[in-house]
């Protein structure tokens, strides 16, 4: 491996050799230094000393000297002899004789890392800790102190055999194939599935219990699991869903916000093989579990999974490639069903588990539009135009006596797509299909978000109106009104600032936001979720795909259709996201989503790889980037002030769009890293942010 010169490199160190039967067997490490330029991008050759010879393991972190200045790094692996003529300099300190980077885990960086089109130095600390002295320290005494107990070497970390719990019926044979997938990972197996969760409150939608069964099966098979969920609440009711099935001793909970210690004691856990099963949020994903024979994750649709430091990449797309390189088994699960993972259904690379038409219906609650039939336009003529038409108190009244009823109700003040005043129609580009904004300083002149043309004299295509507006809505404005029309009974909130963490079994009323749901005991009587035309004129590519996962959790809180559970959506029964509710069938959207994304040349059907910067760093990035051919080009357009760059020093910032087919998605990333390795040999001016697939187009 290279070992470059003194102002890019390892600095050339003179040293007295060593004798001959003193040199280790094997003398050159290789060392994955963190440096976080992009031509660096590779190991360095470094000389290992015999007092180093026992300590500078494989998974070691080390101290280097790199182009003049002290650098940390981590030992890739251990050599007999380098391909450089140069004489090596030698690793400075062993700081951690701990392998905390398996080899696993470097290829799984190093394939992240190219995906994405980063360096392996900025993926490779989202994968490993900071080191915890104390910690680490208190492990190693606790692995000679189990070996001891077991009788065997400290070195060989025996993980100390727990009792297992009784075994509890899981929500996994509910559903055709489900039981198969469990004595599939039982036996060694290594299947990959998408379970569509049926939404409801009733036991077999219970998706942590359904984690922890195909756990206990993998562990019984003789291999660890890593289980994910996108926040803090969902990651400890998975966690005690699997201490109750597998015991204490067999789980530990890797997540950044428990602190450094706890976070790297976790860790240390499942690098010694002391924990079979790791669950935590995406800070888990590279967890070094030995044996991998499962990563599950929750609700791939959250945006919690998309990680928000270069070079961005996400959780789910992480899972997917562990799995491959691995050869472990997959479980992704949730309520709703994204594009991307109705992408991997389609090339056959995950198989759906999920009820039959008929059970579904009999367990997920009765949704239902306002105003969707003769009788309840009857009734109430303006049901399909009122924000709180008369269906709404009637199911709320009828609710109350049996349990807690739930108000869903977007948020305020969010920026939201235009829409055309007469009807409602949202205003996309007649161009790319893009949203529209008002241009700053035009005098109402519309201009696309993503390809910045300007919308001259534009026209609704629906009702053929010329006027537009941008809706607004209030959560506390509704729990107001239902306050005053329901007198007597409790009205509570919760939203992103006072989150309940739960709601009593007796009638109430909870108005809520999207996101802050909080569960009622027992399941809500029913739910009503207002003003859903609002959360699809999000300026998101995703706006349908996400309306439909969060109206598909509010669902999951009701009672199931065979206790009386219902729900009622307000809005626009045409919509194709609402008929997917009414229906709940997720999968029926998603293959319609992903068709359209594939007409509309947009993920996962196609590869997108925006460019961020001020003007002078996007044409020399224009300049340098060799396309693949099909490759199409949108923008360059003005970025919202807030969204600032280090280093920018408040200049205005742009996006440049590339996208091209599936098929030459790679060659489109591999172009766009070699940009930034020519920038950063030149030593170019001007910060720059890529992304790739980035979760919001908008």
């Amino acid at each position: 491996m290279p070992a470059a010169d003194p102002t890019s490199g390892p600095a050339r160190e003179t040293h007295a050799d060593p004798r001959p039967e003193d040199q280790p067997e094997l003398p050159v490490a290789r060392v994955a230094v963190d440096v976080g330029l992009a031509h660096l991008d590779r190991p360095f050759d470094y000389r290992v000393t015999p007092e180093q010879d026992a300590t500078a393991v494989p998974g070691a972190r080390v101290r280097v000297r790199f182009a003049g200045r002290l650098r940390d790094g981590f030992v890739l692996e251990r050599v007999a002899t380098t391909d450089t003529d140069r004489t090596l300099a030698p690793l400075h300190k062993v700081v951690s004789s701990e392998p905390v980077l398996t080899p696993e885990v470097a290829a799984l960086v190093r394939a992240v890392a190219d995906h994405y089109a980063g360096t392996f130095a900025d993926v490779v600390r989202l994968a490993v800790p900071p080191r915890h002295a104390a910690a680490e320290k208190a492990a190693d005494k606790l692995a000679e102190k189990t070996a001891e107990q077991a009788g065997e070497q400290a070195e060989d970390r025996a993980v100390p055999e727990a009792p297992w719990p009784d075994r509890v019926p899981g929500p996994l044979p509910a559903y055709p194939d489900g039981a198969a997938y469990a004595d599939a990972l039982r036996a060694g197996r290594s299947p990959r599935a998408l379970w569509q969760v049926t939404p409801s409150a009733a036991p077999e939608a219970d998706w942590a219990a359904g984690f922890a069964e195909a756990a206990r099966a993998c562990v019984e098979g003789g291999r660890g699991a890593v289980l994910l969920a996108p926040d803090q609440r969902d990651v400890a009711r998975l966690e005690a869903a699997c201490v109750a099935a597998l015991g204490r001793a067999r789980v530990v909970s890797l997540v950044a916000e428990s602190g450094p210690a706890a976070r790297y004691r976790a860790f240390l856990a499942a690098a010694h093989g002391r924990a079979s099963v790791v669950v935590g949020n995406r800070a888990a994903a590279y967890a070094p579990v030995h044996d991998l024979g499962l990563v599950a994750l929750w609700d791939d649709g959250d945006d919690l999974w998309a990680e928000p430091r270069a070079p961005y990449p996400h959780t789910r797309e992480v899972l997917a490639v562990r799995a491959a390189q691995q050869g472990a088994a997959a479980l992704f699960a949730s309520y709703a069903r994204t594009s991307e993972l109705q992408a991997y259904v389609d090339r056959g690379w995950l198989r759906p588990v999920v009820q039959t038409r008929v059970a579904v219906r009999h367990a997920a609650p009765r949704v239902r539009v306002s105003g969707d039939d003769d009788r309840a336009l009857a009734r109430d003529p303006a049901a399909r135009a009122a924000r709180l038409p008369h269906e709404v108190f009637e199911l709320v009244r009828s609710s109350l006596p049996s349990g807690p009823v739930l108000v869903q109700v977007p948020r305020a003040g969010g920026r939201l797509a235009l829409v055309c005043q007469d009807c409602r129609e949202p205003v996309r580009c007649r161009f790319c299909q893009g949203p529209t904004t008002l241009a700053t300083g035009s005098d109402g002149l519309l201009t696309c978000r993503w390809c910045g043309r300007p919308q001259v004299e534009w026209e609704c295509p629906i009702c053929g109106g010329r006027h537009v507006r941008s809706p607004v809505v209030g959560a506390s404005r509704t729990a107001a009104e239902l306050g005053r029309a329901f007198p007597g009974v409790v009205v509570l909130q919760s939203n992103g600032e006072t989150r309940l963490d739960g709601v009593s079994g007796t009638g109430a009323i909870v108005v809520c936001t999207p996101g802050a749901e909080p569960p009622a005991e027992g399941g809500y009587a029913a739910a009503v979720l207002l003003d859903t035309t609002l959360l699809l004129l999000r300026p998101d590519l995703r706006a349908s795909e996400e309306a439909l996962r969060r109206w598909f959790a509010v669902v999951a809180l009701v009672r199931g259709g065979a206790d009386g559970g219902s729900v009622l959506a307000v809005g626009d029964s045409s919509g194709r996201a609402l008929q997917a509710l009414v229906r709940v069938d997720p999968a029926g959207f998603a293959v319609r989503e992903l068709a359209d994304r594939a007409d509309a040349h947009f993920p996962p059907a196609a590869k997108v790889v925006t460019i961020e910067g001020p003007a002078p760093v996007l044409q020399e990035y224009a300049a340098l980037v060799h396309e693949p051919p099909g490759t199409e080009t949108l923008g360059p357009v003005p970025l919202p002030v807030r969204e600032q760059l280090p280093g920018s020093d408040g200049e205005p910032l742009l996006r440049l769009t590339l996208r091209a087919p599936v098929r030459e998605g790679g060659a489109l990333v591999r172009a766009a890293k070699e940009v930034a390795g020519v920038r950063s040999a030149r030593k170019s001016e001007g910060a720059v942010r890529v992304r790739v697939d980035p979760l919001v187009l908008g």
